[in-house]
């Protein structure tokens, strides 16, 4: 599979070797975009994060992305890039409590308010096939404020095909054509039995066996946690043991109340762990 990372300061993803920053020997380093970092020192040693997150917003911002859809986007990853949660971990701390009603602590989970900038754990899981409503999408629709995902819940929530209240949901993404850069299915259910014959106009996903790298969410809002989990998940230094056989974002007992849940992101990854 494709081994794409994203740079370490600003989240650029590099996808190609032209886009890799070098170190002060020439070697090109995979941690740092070409614009970020060159002959082994940052292009802006003194730009602050909140500072990058302005720039990268009026690039994306120029790019045709909404401007406050890439701001928010940009506030919930680059904290936890490592320029930013390594060499300013209280900066960056501070950067996020301010923008945030919960206490942020990048890189570690504590308690049930704070984010892990990490897996919390790996899990291998066996095949799952999940039944709801379904749609191709990528990630910069979903950005430019044009995307699917949330009318796929409101039609998913208003069919007559639910299982029980207490029944996991699941948003899962699967079939991706170029990894976080190209188009994949989203499709918002639950899980059914592989062999049951589902009712027309409902749609499922099969994913094989697989191991997952487990990333927990703070509790809060439904709509501000689950795009701080996928930031820390697209900030996160081991892109590269992803294999988008599957992912899938799970809500279970903790996700009853749509102001204060809790939700787990399952990122298959390779199974050397």
């Amino acid at each position: 599979m494709m081994n794409v990372t994203v740079c370490q300061s600003c989240g650029m993803p590099l996808t190609t070797p032209a886009q890799f920053g070098t170190e002060a020997d020439g070697n090109a380093t995979r941690e740092y975009c070409i614009y970020c970092y060159k002959e082994g020192k940052f292009e802006q040693p003194d730009i602050t994060l909140e500072g990058m997150i302005e720039m990268c917003t009026a690039i994306l911002d120029q790019e045709g992305m909404d401007e406050e859809s890439a701001r928010s986007m940009l506030r919930n990853q680059l904290p936890f890039l490592k320029r930013w949660s390594t060499s300013a971990s209280e900066r960056s701390a501070a950067f996020s409590a301010e923008n945030s009603n919960e206490p942020a602590h990048p890189g570690r989970l504590d308690g049930d308010n704070t984010l892990s900038g990490q897996p919390v754990r790996y899990v291998t899981l066996p095949g799952k096939r999940l039944a709801g409503v379904s749609a191709r999408t990528t990630n910069a629709i979903e950005i430019s404020g044009k995307g699917c995902i949330q009318g796929l819940w409101n039609s998913y929530f208003a069919s007559d095909h639910q299982p029980a209240p207490e029944a996991a949901r699941y948003g899962c993404y699967a079939d991706y054509t170029d990894g976080i850069n190209g188009e994949y299915t989203i499709l918002v259910g639950h899980e059914v039995d592989p062999e049951e014959t589902l009712p027309e106009g409902v749609n499922s996903v099969e994913l094989p066996p697989a191991t997952y790298a487990v990333f927990t969410s703070r509790k809060g809002p439904m709509a501000e946690v689950v795009g701080e989990a996928w930031g820390a998940v697209w900030a996160w230094n081991n892109q590269g043991e992803r294999t988008f056989t599957g992912d899938f974002e799970l809500y279970d007992e903790r996700s009853l109340d749509p102001e204060n849940v809790q939700v787990d992101l399952y990122i298959a990854v390779r199974q050397e762990q």
